[in-house]
C-alpha cells in the first residue's frame, strides 16, 4: 500500500529525512515512531502531498505520488497533527462541506457524513459548533474527515493528542477496528498505544530508519536480552548490592508489602548469563535471598530508546574519533 525508496528531504543545510525506505503491507496498522525532530510530520506530509520531496520516491497504491498525484492521494485519508478546521461551521456542516471536495457523490453524502460520525464516537455533537468543542473533540473530527469516502489508507498524525485516558481508550480500539477494512500509518509519542493498536512498527531518527517490522521483533531489535529477579530484601539493600553493575541493572523497585524487590539484567545476550550469575552471587553474598530468575520481555518504550540512544552514538562516534585540528 505505501512504498518509500530512498526519500530525502532538506530544508536548506538542514536535512529533515535522510535516504529513508519503508513498505507498508494493505490491510496492516503501522506505528510510525521517533523522538521530536526525527522526521515524521515530514515524512507523513510528503506522503500526503502537502509536502515535495528532495530525492526519492513515494508510490501510494502503486501510484507514484510525485508523477500520479491525482490517483494517489484519491486512496488515502490523512489527519494531520494540527488538524484545520473551520470553527465557526457545525461538525454535520464541515463533514458534509469536505465530503463535496472529496468527491463523494450527492445522494450518499448524508449517509456518508452519518456513518463517520459514529465511527469517531461524535454523532452527538453533529450540530454543535466546533469552535465550541473540546480539542478531543476536535481531533474526533479531524478522525472523522479522514474516514470519508471510506479511504483503503488513513494516515493519522498524533490522533489521541488532547485526549482524555477514556477516549483515548476509544480512539485507540477504532484504529485497531480499522485495520483490515484500511491500512493504517500512525504517529504518537504514546508507545504504549502502539503496541496495544498496532501490528507493526517503523522506528526513524533524526530522519533515518533505525528499526522496522512487527511489535515483537522492534522489541527485539535492542540486541539485549533481559532477565526478572525478584529478591527477598528491601528496595535499598538491592540496590547497595547493584550499584557496583548498574550498567546491566536497567531496574530495580519494591514489590509493595511484600518484602521482596524486583530487578531486571539487560545485556547482550551472548553475556546475559554471566552477569546474571554474577548479580545472584553477589546478592547471595551480602544475605539476600534471589527467590525467582525468569526471562523478561523488553516493553517498546524501553527498546525506543535504546534503539534512538544507539543511533545517537553511532553517529558521535565518527566525530569523536577525528583528530583535532590544530
Amino acid at each position: 500500500m505505501i512504498e518509500v525508496t530512498h526519500l530525502s528531504k532538506s530544508y536548506g543545510s538542514i536535512a529533515a529525512v535522510r535516504d529513508l525506505s519503508f513498505t507498508v503491507e494493505r490491510g496492516d496498522v503501522v506505528g510510525f515512531l521517533g523522538p521530536n525532530g526525527a522526521g515524521k510530520s515530514t515524512t507523513l506530509r510528503i506522503l500526503a502531498g502537502f509536502l515535495g520531496m528532495t530525492s526519492g520516491t513515494v508510490c501510494i497504491a502503486g501510484h507514484d505520488v510525485a508523477l500520479e498525484r491525482k490517483q494517489a492521494l484519491s486512496r488515502l485519508g490523512y489527519m494531520p497533527e494540527a488538524c484545520p478546521l473551520y470553527p465557526e461551521l457545525k461538525v454535520g456542516e464541515y463533514l458534509r462541506f469536505r465530503a463535496e471536495l472529496k468527491g463523494v457523490p450527492r445522494r450518499a453524502r448524508q449517509a456518508e457524513v452519518g456513518r463517520v460520525l459514529e465511527l469517531a464516537r461524535v454523532d452527538d455533537y453533529a450540530e454543535v459548533v466546533i469552535g465550541h468543542l473540546s480539542k478531543g473533540y476536535r481531533q474526533r473530527v479531524g478522525i472523522a474527515d479522514a474516514l470519508l469516502g471510506s479511504p483503503p489508507l488513513l494516515i493519522l498524525d498524533e490522533p489521541t493528542a488532547g485526549l482524555d485516558p477514556n477516549q483515548i481508550r476509544e480512539v485507540r480500539a477504532l484504529v485497531r477496528s480499522l485495520g483490515g477494512k484500511h491500512t493504517v500509518l500512525v504517529s504518537t509519542h504514546i508507545l504504549t498505544e502502539v503496541e496495544l493498536a498496532c501490528t507493526r512498527a517503523i522506528v526513524i531518527d533524526r530522519g533515518r530508519l533505525v528499526a522496522e517490522g512487527s511489535i515483537d521483533e522492534i522489541r527485539r531489535a535492542g540486541g539485549r536480552g533481559r532477565v526478572a529477579l525478584t529478591v527477598r530484601g528491601s528496595e535499598s539493600e538491592v540496590r547497595r548490592v547493584c550499584e557496583a553493575r548498574s550498567e546491566h541493572v536497567v531496574e530495580c523497585e519494591a514489590i509493595a508489602a511484600s518484602g521482596t524487590a524486583r530487578l531486571v539484567v539487560a545485556a547482550p545476550e551472548e553475556e546475559l548469563a554471566e552477569h546474571t550469575e554474577e548479580l545472584v552471587r553477589a546478592l547471595t553474598v551480602a544475605g539476600l535471598g534471589v527467590r525467582e530468575v525468569v526471562p523478561a520481555m523488553a516493553t517498546l518504550e524501553q527498546v525506543f530508546a535504546e534503539l534512538t540512544r544507539d543511533a545517537a552514538v553511532a553517529r558521535e562516534a565518527p566525530k569523536r574519533a577525528e583528530p583535532e585540528r590544530p
